[in-house]
């Protein structure tokens, strides 16, 4: 395994083939028809075993029973949007890879590739694990990476470290690595309110209970809880995105429904949160003769890198490629449901960096955004090459 950045280099025609491909048919949540039967059949050409444990959800192992596993994560799910790139392989059915899962799947299958032909050698094992709904589909209950986890994938062999890589622009140059001890990414919740009220004539309103009105004072309420409640030194933002009522400027309706979302670093704060507003929410309407329930729906907590294997497998990347691994100042308020694996077992997830100069003004899901290629093997690179440093670290 000492040449592999010549083995990754070697691959890099069929790692961009692969993602071109899977740029060109984006598919969203955990209907991934097409993705994953492609997925499947390239490991299949590698001579992986492949299983699907949840709606678009693939696992493939290599390696040894015996010793120590990682597990390698990429998401290949997509975003509903007009792609606008003017790319020869853009997709054309308003979905669109604006997050850059595309690559993700590619550089794992690149690295997959790599490690299947040192099988042999390999002091242990690796769990490939590609997962469907990153992005969270609305009509899902659960994100694809919780339905991972509750369907085994960190089991059978039992899974000691997780590792991931995620394109970034325009923030960071074409090539280079960023992580960071600790928190990584906020943790997000859809914060889900339905408030049951009176319905009236809108020239009568003392006959009704009005829904609106709840809906206001709890939206105001939860801004005063962040702004009064909550230590201005931690980061909570809640922010409401949907408030519907009524179809008619003079009936009052039976019923409002507000949804918004909360992000935060820090899981205490998450949970207080969990606490406190539907407290509020349930006493505002009382006081006006009403009645509210509050949902947190499609959860995901805080994604976390263990300090300990983060500095370890920064060593290997760093040795691996003769740079240093940039440090990120703090978390980011993106989210990941990568968050479910690192809950469990240690993690560590990289970014690298991918942007096109001349289209650094478009980040991420933009319909316009850009990812560079030519960096693609330095991703399946980075990943093969932390999992065999860190089996040969403990074998």
């Amino acid at each position: 395994m000492r040449d592999i950045i010549e083995e990754a280099r070697g691959l890099e025609d069929r790692i961009v083939a692969d993602r071109r491909w899977l740029h060109e048919h984006p598919e969203i949540g955990f209907n991934l028809v097409q993705t994953a039967a492609y997925v499947r059949g390239r490991l299949e050409e590698m001579g992986y075993e492949v299983r699907e444990v949840c709606p678009g959800g693939l696992v493939a192992h290599v390696g040894r029973a015996e010793g120590p596993c990682v597990l390698l994560r990429a998401d290949m799910d997509a975003l509903p949007l007009a792609e606008q790139t003017g790319l020869p392989f853009a997709a054309t059915g308003g979905t669109m890879h604006a997050c850059g899962h595309d690559t993700h799947t590619a550089m794992l299958l690149g690295a997959a590739q790599i490690l299947k032909r040192h099988e042999e050698e390999l002091p242990g094992s690796v769990t490939l694990m590609f997962q469907p709904d990153e992005e969270g589909d609305p009509a899902a209950e659960i994100t694809g990476g919780q339905a991972m986890v509750e369907a085994g994938v960190l089991e059978c062999p039992r899974v000691d470290a997780a590792v991931a890589v995620h394109v970034q622009v325009p923030t960071y140059s074409a090539g280079s690595i960023y992580t960071r001890c600790g928190t990584m990414c906020s943790s997000i919740d859809d914060i889900d309110i339905t408030i049951r009220g009176r319905g009236a004539h809108g020239s009568r309103p003392q006959e009704g209970v009005d829904p609106i009105a709840i809906a206001c004072h709890i939206f105001l309420a939860i801004e005063g809880y962040i702004a009064r409640e909550v230590d201005p030194t931690d980061l909570c933002v809640a922010t409401f995105g949907s408030i519907q009522a009524g179809r008619a400027a003079n009936v009052i309706p039976e019923t409002a429904h507000m949804l918004g979302t909360l992000r935060t670093q820090d899981p205490a704060v998450r949970a207080r949160f969990h606490a406190r507003v539907p407290e509020l929410a349930a006493g505002i309407a009382r006081a006006f003769g009403g009645d509210a329930e509050v949902r947190f729906v499609r959860s995901v907590p805080v994604t976390v890198n263990d300090a300990e294997l983060t500095r370890e497998l920064c060593g290997y990347a760093e040795e691996l490629f003769g740079e240093p691994v940039g440090e990120i100042p703090q978390p980011g308020m993106g989210n990941d449901d990568l968050a479910f694996v690192s809950e469990r077992v240690p993690t560590t997830y990289f970014y690298l960096g991918a942007t096109v100069p001349d289209a650094a003004e478009f980040g991420m899901h933009n319909p316009h955004v850009l990812f560079d290629e030519s960096v693609l093997w330095r991703g399946s690179a980075l990943l093969a090459n932390s999992a065999w440093e860190y089996l040969a670290a403990r074998a």
